[in-house]
């Protein structure tokens, strides 16, 4: 009896496969917190579906990686893992903003930051085929170390920002 429940579960396993709908990465929020020393604590929440999450859960793809892969070729920048999960990663970018100061006038500016260039990585998985992801945050909030923050909704790209701190 129990040689028989085997095939079963597996032949469940790979109908289900094929008939649950392909839910995908879907990012939720993208937090960016620019440190009065120019760095940048990043913190990307996401939600995985289960078939990411096996993969992840596998070793396959690594979330904090190729979160750490990608900024550091786009901004040419150092950038340290602090956190890794399957749904939330956390980063900091060294040097992410550029500083200038003017007689005492201190004005920081945050570079572009685009998802659009994240499909091109996810089609590198075996898994590509069956998920279709939504890269662009439902929030995303850039914080100046004086308080003051931006806000974005659901943009796949977001320009750069420049401020001026409050002494």
């Amino acid at each position: 009896m129990k040689r028989s429940l085997i095939p079963a579960g597996i032949l469940l396993l790979v109908i289900c496969f094929f008939i649950c709908p392909a839910q995908a990465f879907t990012a939720k929020s993208l937090d960016i917190a620019v440190q009065q020393n120019d760095d940048a604590v990043i913190t990307f929440t996401y939600q995985l579906s289960w078939l990411e999450n096996f993969a992840v859960f596998m070793h396959i793809a690594d979330p904090g990686q190729e979160l750490q892969t990608a900024l550091e070729n786009n901004y040419k920048k150092p950038v340290d893992v602090l956190v890794a999960n399957p749904g939330e990663s956390q980063v900091v970018v060294h040097g992410f903003a550029s500083v200038q100061d003017h007689d005492g006038t201190v004005t920081m500016k945050t570079p572009a930051l685009s998802f659009a260039d994240a499909q091109k990585v996810l089609n590198q998985y075996w898994f590509a085929p069956l998920v279709n992801p939504d890269f662009s945050p439902e929030i995303t909030r850039v914080t100046f170390p004086d308080g003051y923050s931006e806000e974005f909704s659901n943009q796949i790209s977001i320009p750069a920002i420049s401020h001026t701190l409050n002494s």
